[in-house]
């Protein structure tokens, strides 16, 4: 409504019967705070280095917040910032002025320079005071500080925490105390401060006096350390687990989006407690930053050109919590990949969502484990690694023939039968994602159209590794193979005004939900469609509609359900993106693959090289820039492993180790132009990949048994 218009008869009425219900509470918003991440701590500030008392803003350990407040003053001032300066995992850099202090003219002569280290068990900052002033300049320094060790979904659901208080334990030193772990905070010749007042808890501060003479700095250090005993995720105290290629690109912007994103990529390690060789990427900050099978299992996907260790690590951690009963509450059934791992269960206020601290509610990670073995194998996983996974693979084919499809009908499907999971258990799963062309919903069990291309390609590579491994059962997976694709060329394709798609999915009515998504996009490559199937797919998915923003839209700007700030119904996803976009370039559709890639090299440019989970699907010609999403996680690990999907679509380098032979298909021409990537992995041997701005490619480094048997045509 415009301010000062005069509401019409029942508008009042309107709104609060399509308003939200009574209690309901507001998710923060992050899209404008700074993450400084080394797994699994992070910290959230504004971009002048401040942690409120506000929203999402704090320090985080795993899955709980160690500190609400952090936040520096001058006699009593906040510093005014000027720049924000990232400088690599774990570390940020802040520049503020005070200038309150020192010569009384505009230019400012004292400075205040802050640095922040996150460790994976805490944080430390240094504190300079730098000043040219023309007399000494003599101030307080203090940090407030305050800790409430909320849970984390109990920050996302904006939920009302409780302080703690502190207690002095020292000249310069302040704790604070939960049932399951510990906060200690030291200043070095820092004044530890603790001032309650009656009935309430107030922050405590680490104060220092300092002088500042001309032309010098004073550096004050102070430091938080956190006592976890009890998080199921920690960090890993190996050496990182891929390459870091050497890339160099005639449009700049992928080189720098690859070092950003490698950069977050190594601060997501984790492992559990139980098994510290075995490396995955937590999904992302501040929500996710812990074991999700379907994230961790894209997320290691991307990163096979650059080695398989992270694969095999990610592989291993589900396995060893891979289902072995039949459980409607978690979702557990035999051969089943869980979905997401907590310390306890996770309940969030206000809409019934109770996850146990293991949930296996997804219908995709199970075909998409198996499908990260085989790819795996593809570029050259040791045997003596696939083999002891094998049996694994068999219980995950237990699940897709026995448990994925329970109503009979030959596709997978879910339902989530306990009423208080996740109602939609494809990647968009939040509560509105399937819609039909006209935006109504679609009621469940659900069989996802993406869901149904990841089964045939896993029952397509198990039926190799099967095979190629003396194990019975290949020609069966890939009769299930041959017959999940008949069906869905029967049941799936509709037609609409662009043309002839496969729908978002089939209701329970087995009705198909014919609204033009972009999960049709993840066909690509899985074999299931055809040719001329998928070129039906690549030209639709080019289109102004679905193409129109940077990068791909969820959702058809022509459909009913379609809003390009919705979480899943025309917002746009990186690694959404980058999934078309590799499917699109290895299926020969170079044109349109390299749209998309200039689509998230701009999306890299506009939020400083550090890829949101998602953001707006609003139309290039209208905004100039993308908008952000508010609750977009940022870093977040498929979303970063987009760049390496870019580098990889662009060289072009696809191995096959056990059968010897390499194809390559490299991008050509504009936007992208010339590309070339040194330090690839294949068998453990590093390859270098030089593409000249004809799509002329060169290989070099790879092992003597890998013959270039097919060097394709740059691609369509």
């Amino acid at each position: 409504m415009l301010v000062g218009a005069t509401p019409e008869p029942g508008a009042a009425l309107a709104a609060e019967e399509t308003g939200p219900p009574a209690g309901y509470r507001l998710q923060p918003l992050l899209h404008d705070l700074v993450s400084t991440v080394l797994a699994p701590t992070s910290a959230l500030s504004g971009a002048d280095g401040q942690i409120r008392a506000s929203g999402v803003q704090g320090l985080f350990h795993a899955d709980a917040r160690a500190l609400s407040l952090a936040r520096l003053l001058i006699d009593g001032h906040e510093p005014e910032a000027i720049a924000y300066l990232p400088v690599g995992p774990g570390h940020d850099r802040f520049v503020s002025l005070a200038r309150r202090l020192g010569d009384p003219h505009p230019d400012p002569t004292v400075r205040i320079e802050r640095t922040r280290q996150v460790t994976p068990y805490g944080m430390s900052e240094q504190v300079e005071i730098v000043s040219t002033a023309s007399a000494p300049v003599t101030a307080t320094v203090t940090i407030e500080l305050a800790g409430d060790f909320a849970p984390i979904e109990v920050v996302k659901s904006g939920g009302d925490t409780t302080p703690v208080a502190a207690t002095a334990e020292g000249p310069g030193t302040l704790v604070w105390r939960s049932q399951r772990s510990r906060v200690v905070v030291t200043g070095m010749d820092a004044r530890a401060e603790i001032a309650d007042a009656p009935g309430q808890i107030a922050p405590a501060r680490l104060a220092w006096p300092v002088t500042v003479r001309p032309r010098e700095r004073v550096t004050l250090r102070w430091e938080a350390a956190v006592t976890d005993p009890a998080a199921v995720v920690i960090s890993p105290s190996g050496p990182v687990e891929w390459s870091r290629p050497r890339v160099a690109a005639a449009d700049r912007r992928l080189e720098r989006l690859l070092d950003r994103s490698l950069d977050d990529l190594r601060s997501l390690r984790l492992v559990e407690p139980d098994a510290p060789g075995d490396t995955f990427l937590g999904a992302g900050v501040p929500w996710f930053l812990t074991l999700f099978g379907r994230d961790s299992i894209w997320a290691a996907r991307m990163l096979l050109p650059l080695g398989t260790e992270l694969a095999a690590g990610t592989l291993r951690v589900l396995a060893r919590r891979q289902g072995v009963r039949t459980d409607p509450a978690s979702g557990e059934a035999p051969g089943k990949i869980m979905h997401e791992l907590r310390r306890h269960e996770f309940t969030v206020e206000g809409n019934g969502l109770r996850l146990p601290a293991t949930y296996y509610g997804t219908i995709d990670a199970t075909p998409l484990w198996i499908a990260l073995l085989h790819d795996a194998w593809r570029w050259g996983m040791p045997e003596r690694a696939v083999a002891p996974l094998l049996p694994h693979l068999e219980a995950a084919l237990g699940w897709l023939g026995e448990h994925a499809d329970p109503d009979g009908d030959g596709f997978v499907e879910y339902i989530d039968t306990s009423s208080r999971g996740l109602a939609n258990q494809g990647w968009k799963d939040s509560g509105d994602a399937v819609r039909f062309r006209d935006g109504s919903q679609a009621t469940a069990p659900i069989a996802l159209a993406e869901v149904q291309g990841y089964a045939y390609q896993a029952a397509t590579g198990a039926a190799a590794l099967l095979e190629a491994f003396g194990r019975p059962g290949a020609e069966r997976w890939r009769e299930h193979a041959a017959a999940l694709a008949a069906r869905f060329r029967d049941r799936f394709w509709v037609e609409g005004s662009a043309g002839r798609y496969p729908a978002l999915a089939l209701d329970a009515a087995k009705r198909p939900v014919d609204s033009l998504t972009s999960n049709i996009g993840h066909l690509l490559g899985t074999g299931l469609l055809s040719a001329g199937e998928e070129a039906e797919v690549a030209r639709l998915l080019a289109s102004p509609a679905m193409a129109g923003g940077f990068g791909l839209r969820t959702m058809s700007a022509d459909d009913g359900g379609f809003s390009p700030l919705s979480y899943h119904c025309g917002s746009i996803w990186a690694h959404d993106t980058a999934i078309v976009l590799a499917g699109l370039a290895r299926a020969g559709f170079g044109g349109q693959a390299a749209g998309l890639a200039e689509g998230l090299l701009a999306v890299g440019e506009a939020f400083g090289y550090r890829l949101p989970e998602l953001y707006g699907g609003d139309a290039r010609d209208d905004v100039g820039r993308p908008l952000p999403y508010p609750a977009a996680c940022r870093p977040q690990a498929w979303s970063a492993a987009a760049a390496v999907t870019i580098v990889h679509a662009a060289t072009g380098l696809y191995p096959d180790v056990p059968e010897g032979r390499v194809t390559l298909r490299p991008l050509a021409g504009a936007p992208l132009g010339a590309v070339s990537a040194h330090g690839l992995r294949v068998a453990g041997h590093e390859v270098g990949v030089e593409v000249d701005a004809a799509g002329r490619a060169e290989v070099t480094g790879l092992p003597a048994d890998l013959r270039i048997e097919d060097l394709a045509q740059p691609a369509r």
